[in-house]
């Protein structure tokens, strides 16, 4: 019996509700049009982040050999465009970051010890202080492991090493006006503390602009 001749046999139900009831057991049902390309791209996203924390990590573990400055800040690769000096960074240099990381913030939370290496090369960068690495680290009555012989007989632990690199890298912990930090627990000269502007508090030391 075709829908017409039901209908003519049974007129209290309308056609208009037969027809739309068969619409909607014929259609098929569909999934959005887009669905397929939101998963792909979802996909691709994470794809992107993870390879963006994979080189991430890779720049940390090797650190750049060559640091690009501006004016006021050390500049990230992608940044170089706007240098106004670059420097070369020996592995010698390296290896004395992370020793006087490992001497001044050893015991201090991993976000303490880039910011450590961060003063370092903030006072690399600045006018007021030395022109290389080495010579920032053993100005004179400036950090106190270069005086009492510490520098030379620690070895930088796995913290250490991945804090220097991350901070080579462009990893910022504190800004780049920092030039100063120092336990107010340990410090026998509190100069700084009076003199300097305070920035902020990391573990143990507090950071000054």
């Amino acid at each position: 019996m075709s829908v017409k001749q039901w209908v003519l046999k049974d007129s209290s139900t309308p056609v208009s509700v037969i027809a739309k009831n068969k619409a909607s057991a014929a259609a098929p049902i569909r999934h959005p049009q887009n669905a397929r390309e939101a998963r792909r791209k979802v996909a691709a996203g994470t794809a992107r982040g993870q390879s963006k924390d994979k080189k991430t990590a890779v720049t940390q573990k090797h650190p750049p050999a060559i640091l690009y400055f501006s004016r006021n800040k050390l500049l990230s690769r992608e940044e170089r465009d706007q240098t106004t000096r670059s420097y070369a960074v020996s592995e010698e240099e390296v290896l004395l970051l992370q020793k006087i990381v490992m001497a001044e913030a050893e015991g201090e939370p991993y976000k303490g010890k880039v910011a450590v290496a961060n003063v370092v090369l903030n006072r690399l960068r600045s006018a007021q202080f030395p022109n290389t690495i080495k010579a920032v680290i053993y100005q004179k009555h400036q950090f106190s492991p270069v005086a009492n012989g510490r520098l030379k007989r620690v070895k930088p632990n796995q913290d250490s090493i991945r804090a220097v690199s991350a901070a080579l890298s462009g990893v910022k912990e504190v800004t780049d006006d920092t030039y100063y930090f120092l336990s107010l627990k340990l410090a026998q000269d509190l100069t700084v503390h009076h003199s300097q502007t305070f920035s902020e508090k990391i573990g143990n030391h507090s950071f000054y602009r």
